[in-house]
This record gives C-alpha cells, structure tokens and sequence, in this order.
C-alpha cells in the first residue's frame, strides 16, 4: 500500500451514492468505479440509502479497505417510502419495509391521514435526517393490512420503482382504437388468413405475440423447410412519441409475478387488439424463412401481413402429440397433427446447426409458484423444458437471427442484443476451477463458445456434473442491449436482436420500426426520449468495464448524436429489464418465506447451490427453495473458503462443502422482511469436538485454537466490509452462535468429568479412618471446584487462599467431634507399629484450558492431607484403655518434609494452613484433650496473622499424639498423594 497514494485520497472528495445495510452501517459507491467507501454507523445518522454524497476517506483498516466521512449531501431521491405505520410510546413513526434505509420515519400526529396502526403506507419525507435528529415525514397513500392478498406486489412495485399505473392520456388514447381489426389497416399488406398459423405458449398465458407454421420445401438442390414466425404487429398501434408510447417507453418490459402481471402496455392492446388470439383476425410482421435440412438459414424475407389464429396449443399438449401421434390428444387435434410434426421436423434440424456452432445449452431447474385463490402458496413446482418448449425456442432464434442481419445490412441503427464472452477474472477463475477438479480439460485464451460446450459434454456423467455446469453458466457476463454489434457470445451468433416480443418488450418494438422503415425506405429516427435516470446510470457503470472495440466500421461524425440516443435506450432498457427482474424475485422470495414459516423445524434433503466466504446457500429437493447455512452453523471447526474449489473447508476435521454437494438440514428461522430463510446443518455426530484420547495438552491447545478459529470464523462472516455480492447475501441468524456454546459446553464437562475422576481417587487413596476418609473424599471435591479458580493466573489462587482461611473455624471443629466421640463405647486401642514414612506420590498436573501448557517434565507432589476439608469435621482425643503420667511440654513443631517438597516442588497447590506436626514428648490420655486445646488456641492465633498449612493435618497430628503409648511416641508424617 502506498501512503503516499492514500494520502492523496484522503484529501480528495469522492462522489457516489450511498447503500444503507440492515446492520446500520452502509457504503458509498463511487462514480468512478473504484472500491466502495464503507460509513461507519454514526456516519449513517445524517444520510439515507440512495442518498447521493460527497465523502472524504478517513482512514484504511487492516485490509486496505478504505473508511470515509460524508462531506456534503449532494441530493436526496424524491422516491417514498413503503414501511409499517407504528406508535410506540406515544410517537407515531414509519418503519421502513426496506430494511437498508436504517431509520425509522417520524410522523406528526396531523399527518397520519387515515392509517391505523400496523397499516402499511407510504411516506414522503418531510424533514431529512440529521446526526441528533431522525427524518421526518408525512403519510402519503395507505395500501392496506400487511396479510392482504397481494400486498408483497404493492410493496415491490413501490420498492424497486416500477411504473405500474398508466397516464390518463395513455388510457384515453387506447380507449379509442378500434376492438377489431378494420379494412383500413390491412392496406398494403399480404394476406395470410388461410395459412393455420397456430400459438404454442403455457397455461397461464394471456397474451399470444408469436404464432408459427411450418411446411417442407425445396431449398436449392436438397429438401428443406419453409417456416413462418408471424409477430403481433404492435408498431402500427403504438405509433412514434404518442402517449402509449411515452408509457411503453418508461416500462420498457413487462413484470410478471405470481397471480399478477404489470403490463407494458395498456390491456386493450396487450390482451386484446395485438394479442394472436384464436380464430380472430390480427395485423402482424411476419419473418418468412428457407431452412436447409442442416438448419442453416438459405434465405429470409420481412413483410407486414394479416393472420387468422387456427388454434391455441400449450407447450404440454404439443409434447403429447409429438410422443404420440395416436394419442387422445392428437385425436382432438388431428387436422393440425401434420403442421406439429413438419415443426418438430424443422427443429431437429435448427438443433444439428445449433450442436455444430457450439451454442451453450445448461439444463436449469425453473419453479413455478402455485397459489390459491387468496394468494397463499399451495406448492412450488418445477417447470420442465420439454421439446415443445425447444421447438419455439429455436423457431423464435431464427427470427432473430434474421432480424439481426437484416438490421445490419442496410445499415440502421437499431438495439442489438449483445452477450460478451467471459471477462479475464472469470476466466481465471473457471481455468483455476477445471483444473482443481482434474477434469482435463479447459479454455484458451480467447475462449469460444464450443470449448464451453464440449466440456460440458465431456462432464455431464461425471458425479459432480452439476457442480461443473454451475460454475460454467456463472462465468458468463450478463447480455444487454446496444446499437454496436458485437455478437452473441453464448448462443454463438454473430449478430442477435429481439422481435418476437413487442407487447412485452420495448427492444423488440424499436426493432419492428426500424425494419418497417426500411421496408418502406425511409430511415427511422428516435423521438425525444426522457432522460437516463439511476438505473440507467447504474447499468452504464456497470458496462463501462468490459466496452469492447465495436466489430462495425465507426459511423459519420453526422450519427454520432443519433448514435448516442440509441445508446441511451439501450441503456435504459437494460436497466428497466434488471429491475423487473428484482422485482419479481423479490416478490417470489417473499412467497417462499411465508410458505417456509409453517415449516420450521422440519429436516428436508437439498444441495449446495453456492458457496460464498460466510456459508453455504442449500437448496431444498422437495421445496426448490433457497436457504443459507451460515458459516458459524458448520461447527467448530475453522472453515476457509477455497476460491479455486468454490468450496468450504474445514481446517482440523477437513470436511469440505462445495457446489452440489449433498446435505441434511433443518428450517430454523424464517425472517420475512429481510426475504431470508436460514437452515442449520443435521448430522450423526457434532463435528469439532476434542478427542478423548488425545492427550491433555493437545486437548487444550486445541480447544484454545477452536475458540480463537470460531470468533475469526465469526467476524469474517458478520464484517460489513466484505464485498458487494457478500452483503446482499449476507445473514445474520439470531441463533448463530449457539453450535459454538454447545460445544464449548462439551470441552468443560469432559474437563470437569476428567477433574473429578482424579480428584476423587486422590481423595480416596490419600483418607484412613473416620475423619480421614472424609478428608480425602472433600479434598476430591476441593480440587474440582478450585480447577476454575486457578485456571485465573496466581492472583486469583492467593484470593481462593484467603477466602479459606476465613472460612475455617476450628473450635467448631472439635466440638462437633467431641460430641461424636462421646456417643460412642470405648475401645481400648492397641500399640500401633512404627510405620515408615511414605515416599509422596507424584500426580501430573493437568494443564487448565486457555492457559499456557508447562513443560511436560515438570510434575508436583501434591500431599493429600495438605488440602483443606470442604465441610468442618470434628476433633477428639482417642480413648486410651489405662491412665498415663502427664504430659511434657510440648515442643515447637517442625514442618515435615513433605510440605517443604511440596512447595518447591507443586508451587501451584501451595497449603493452604500450617501443619502442626506431632508432639515428640510423651502424652497421657487424660491430659491430651487439654494440650489440644492449647495447641489448637496457638494454631488459630497464627492463622489470624499469616497463612498456615492444612487443617487436616493438625487434626491427624493430635489424634495420633493422643491415641499413642506414653512410654513410645512413633512420628508420622503426613501421607501424599
């Protein structure tokens, strides 16, 4: 990074257009097309989503990314804003439904107009935002409750800013074209009322704009097709600059959503006057074709002309006729069987020249949404492209394709549609991919069509087909239109336009008005056209980074205005196109979430779709819907995505997640408004958890790298300064963390199981007789609950020190033993043998979690009845069975060996209380109780002054000394663990 480069940034004003994020930060995107500046939350106080902006960078992060302040607001988009209307503690606000504007919207009580609370309404800001203050606005249009039918449509509408009501002027003027087809307007053109032109389009479709026929002809010296694409002839209603055009021109396209299509046009013309329907008379532009029986096109011709529809077919009930001739529903049918078949014959031919140019054909899954009558989801199907389907397909590409040359041969200027081939990165990446996967083969440098095919061909038998066919349909670019030619990069045409569309699409009716003029030998000319506007200039950053050198020879200086204009056209229609697109799968989304919420819980089979740096994208078999599996839902490994691979993989347990792989797993949130649907991955066993045969320090150290893994793995997936495309698909689950809990809860209960299994056996071993034992099995329990605290560092455990020093109180001690004792018969007790002193046992420390492990050489002799008692255990003298002189004075204790090797050696369990050894003089039975009492006085009077060893061991001390001969008094020291 140069600091002389960030320096001058710094100091410079970027200009771009702010993106609000659901998080509350949000990202300003530069005009200029450089990285995007990141707005912190407290930037985001003073701007909305959209909002256009002048930013200063601040500063760079770790990673470069650079960080910046908002200078100045430059404008602020009139667009409203579609959210709830709320109250909440006496203040009447609007909650945005677009989750990215971050603020909620203050209402005046006088400006509530009719809306109720939890109404959802449209609002126009009043007062913009500020750093202390939030927007202000007033309610605008209330569009009814949010569980009304069709709702989601009104709110997509006025989201994405789809035109969706027609101008009076437009409506007046479509009232007043005729209902039928007059004398006057079949002047001049070829009458084709006796050719049985039939429409083949789905069950739901209510506007016919192609019909076709088909019919074998001599073609040169060979055999042949001649087949006829006629096309509603739109331009002879929708005439240059009028009102309807205005309109059409502002949609640019249709939007089609569930249960509900926004026309371009008005319905007059869309459903009515332009649309192919059966057994009326309709005027037309009609693209006459010569097919060789190799597909090619021999020749073409354009004219304009009148039909008569001779039946409406549907793609299902022409693929029943064509499997079979003999079928009821070719019994039905049986005077059009004939013309069904010759078109089928005419497509098997259009395919061989399809296979032969290498034109890309990915075999996609599209779904189909059914709803019942109040716009509920009854069940989600999949569309199956069978040959009808493929038939029009490639009937309506030979229209095209003719259009396209016919255009650029005489020279107009008309919208073409242009696919580019990969860009460089793309490339990169799929060459990168190819060969992680060994498939063997891969693309050259200036990559064809064919090369794309083949090695489609060559992988479709493969197990990871799908995986391969995904990552080759998403290195194409996006097509668009423009007046510069330069191909068709995945159909394989040299040039390529739209006609056969011109109710739903603008493009194609530029291009039925350009052919027209030429056909009459006039040169068509674009009207004043409104000008660009964000979305435009949206699509125009967006081309900007992959213009090519045009193919055509440049134009006279004379055009370059003209050409200017179609750009600008091109433009527009592009983007428009975007949108709607937005727009339906927004609605779609929408949909799927709600049907999804009365399935939570439920475990259903899907397959990755995509893989990104925070999860894994899962779509359902059975529901063909789409789901995130955050990455913090993976367990508790560290998983890092693999670019080249597009995969995830896990760095301890190697479990990798790519595209098309199969998984399990269960709906665990449905969130409505943000349009997002999470799962959580099912599986046998956790994944992640430590070992139980790996050894201590292994088992720690792996547990601090888990930790550390999962809150990288976390901030990764939840920073908001990744890339654009992460934060679109980013998601946040509420219950994002809860795997790490549960197995963090599994490391402590497998150390806490191991603690108390030695702990105990240490207790066990190191207790004899009654209050012996006792010790032994508290000092278990003392060490279990002590492991925590020294897991601290050596503050904490001189703190644990203290707080049992207190806590001890000695004089209870001896007198709940001593009432114990006295409830029992006396034994007489025998002359114990001198016992040898017993060699300490040395007991492995084990290592506490999140601490450094020690050198696995150094080991501690821990004393067991060096560790206090947990609860207070009585002290009294043994009964002896004769009476013995008195006892000498007692003389002072000397520490045993023991605790003296326990501190140099076990420094971290450290005694807690001064040993009192045993007295060397002699004892009597009758005078021992009272030497217990004073050596029990001196023993409180030192622990109130400085630290002591264990109390257990003053209680073995002076019930040995009591219970021993007076003639021999054998020295035990205290036995260790």
């Amino acid at each position: 990074m140069n600091p002389r480069a960030n320096a001058a940034d710094m100091n410079e004003e970027i200009l771009g257009t702010v993106q609000g994020h659901r998080d509350g930060h949000g990202f300003v995107i530069r005009d200029d097309g450089e990285r995007d500046i990141y707005l912190p939350p407290n930037e985001m106080r003073a701007v909305l989503h959209k909002d256009r902006v002048q930013v200063r960078i601040a500063r760079y992060d770790h990673r470069g990314r650079p960080e910046g302040r908002v200078a100045e607001i430059v404008e602020r988009p009139e667009q409203p804003i579609i959210g709830r209307f709320l109250q909440e503690s006496g203040v009447w606000l609007v909650a945005p439904e677009d989750k990215r504007y971050g603020q909620d919207i203050l209402s005046p009580a006088n400006a509530t107009g009719s809306a109720t609370v939890g109404q959802v309404v449209v609002v126009e800001l009043t007062e913009a935002p500020a750093l202390f203050g939030q927007p202000v606005g007033r309610i605008v249009e209330v569009l009814g409750e949010v569980d009304d039918p069709g709702m989601e449509i009104e709110i997509a509408v006025r989201k994405y800013g789809v035109p969706h009501i027609f101008s009076q002027a437009c409506l007046e003027q479509a009232k007043a074209l005729p209902e039928t087809v007059r004398a006057v307007d079949c002047k001049n053109r070829i009458d084709l009322t006796d050719i049985p032109l039939v429409t083949i389009d789905g069950e739901d479709a209510r506007d016919f704009d192609d019909a076709v026929y088909c019919e074998p002809a001599k073609v040169g010296r060979g055999k042949g097709w001649r087949l006829l694409v006629a096309i509603a002839d739109v331009s002879h209603y929708v005439t240059t600059g009028s009102d309807i055009d205005i309109d059409a021109y502002d949609r640019a396209t249709s939007v089609y959503f569930p249960r509900r299509v926004i026309p371009m046009l008005p319905e007059k013309l869309s459903n009515g006057l332009c649309s192919l329907n059966p057994d009326v008379d309709r005027l037309c532009m009609v693209c006459d074709m010569l097919i060789t029986a190799k597909g090619e096109i021999h020749a073409y011709q354009f004219y304009p002309a009148v039909m008569h529809s001779h039946a409406r077919f549907t793609y299902t009930e022409v693929a029943a006729i064509l499997a079979n001739t003999r079928g009821p529903e070719a019994a039905k049918r049986k005077d059009r069987v004939q013309d069904l078949l010759n078109l089928h014959g005419v497509y098997q031919a259009l395919l061989k020249s399809r296979e032969e140019r290498g034109a890309v054909d990915f075999e996609t899954t599209e779904t189909q949404i059914v709803c019942d009558d109040n716009g509920r989801i009854e069940k989600i199907v999949p569309r199956t492209r069978n040959e009808a389907h493929k038939l029009i397909e490639e009937a309506m590409l030979a229209a095209n394709v003719c259009s396209a040359d016919f255009i650029e041969q005489s020279g107009q200027l008309g919208l073409f549609r242009v696919h580019d081939k990969p860009s460089p990165e793309k490339q990169d990446i799929l060459r990168g991919y190819l060969k992680a996967m060994a498939v063997g083969m891969s693309i050259s440098d200036n990559p064809t069509t064919k090369e794309f095919q083949l090695i489609a061909a060559a992988t479709k038998d493969r197990p990871d087909a799908q995986q391969i066919h995904t990552m080759l349909l998403r290195s194409m670019m996006q097509a668009f239109y423009t007046p510069e030619n330069s191909g068709h990069f995945g159909l394989a045409f040299e040039a390529y336009t739209h006609f056969t569309s011109p109710i739903r699409r603008y493009p194609d009716l530029l291009v039925h008005r350009v052919i027209k003029a030429e056909l009459n030998g006039t040169h068509y000319k674009l009207p004043a056209l409104p000008e660009p506007g964000e979305a435009e200039a949206k699509m125009a950053k967006r081309l900007a980074s992959r213009v090519v050198a045009p193919s055509q020879k440049p134009r006279k200086r004379a055009a370059a205005k003209e050409v200017q204009a179609w750009e600008a056209a091109g433009l527009h229609c592009s983007a428009n196109e975007r949108r709607a697109d937005e727009a339906s799968r927004d609605v779609e989304a929408w949909l799927k979430c709600k049907y999804m919420r009365e399935h939570l819980g439920e475990e259903f089979a899907g397959t990755v779709s995509s893989v990104t740096t925070f999860g894994i994208f899962v779509t359902l078999d059975a529901m063909y819907v789409e789901g995130l599996v955050h990455i913090t839902e993976l367990g508790g490994d560290y998983f890092r995505f693999d670019e080249t691979r597009q995969e995830l993989r896990g760095e301890r347990s190697g479990i990798r997640y790519g595209i098309g792989a199969r998984v399990q797993v269960q709906v665990s949130r449905v969130d409505l408004d943000g349009r997002r649907i999470d799962f959580r991955l099912v599986r046998d066993g956790e994944d992640g958890l430590p070992s139980q045969n790996r050894g201590k320090s292994e088992g720690r150290g792996d547990a601090r790298k888990s930790g550390r893994d999962d809150s990288r793995s976390r901030r990764e997936g939840r920073d908001g300064r990744d890339s654009r495309e992460s934060r679109e698909l980013r998601a946040e689950p509420a219950h994002s963390d809860k795997w790490n809990r549960r197995d963090a809860k599994a490391n402590r209960a497998q150390r806490n199981a191991a603690g108390n299994t030695a702990a105990n056996a240490a207790g066990g071993a190191a207790g004899h007789g009654g209050a012996s034992a006792n010790a032994g099995a508290n000092a278990g329990a003392y060490m279990n609950n002590a492991a925590p605290e020294q897991r601290h560092g050596k503050q904490s455990r001189k703190a644990a020190k203290k707080a049992m020093l207190k806590s001890v109180n000695l004089a209870a001690l001896e007198a709940e033993y001593a009432k114990k004792l006295a409830s029992t018969p006396a034994v007489p007790a025998p002359a114990p043998a001198p016992v040898p002193a017993p060699a300490p046992v040395v007991v492995e420390q084990a290592a506490a979690p999140g601490k450094k492990a020690r050198k696995s050489g150094r080991k501690s002799a821990v004393p067991a009845l060096l560790l206090p008692p947990v609860e207070p255990q009585p002290v009294v003298a043994a009964p002896a069975a004769k009476a013995a002189p008195a006892a000498e004075p007692v003389a002072a204790p000397a520490k045993p060996a023991a605790a003296k090797r326990s501190k140099a050696v076990a420094k971290p369990t450290k005694p807690v209380t001064k040993p009192v050894t045993k007295p060397e003089a002699k004892a009597a039975p009758k005078t021992a109780a009272k030497v217990t009492k004073k050596v029990a006085a001196k023993t409180v009077a030192k622990t109130a002054d400085k630290a002591a060893e264990t109390v257990v061991d003053k209680v073995e001390a002076q019930t040995e000394a009591k219970s021993a001969k007076p003639a021999k008094v054998t020295k035990r020291k205290p036995r260790a663990v």
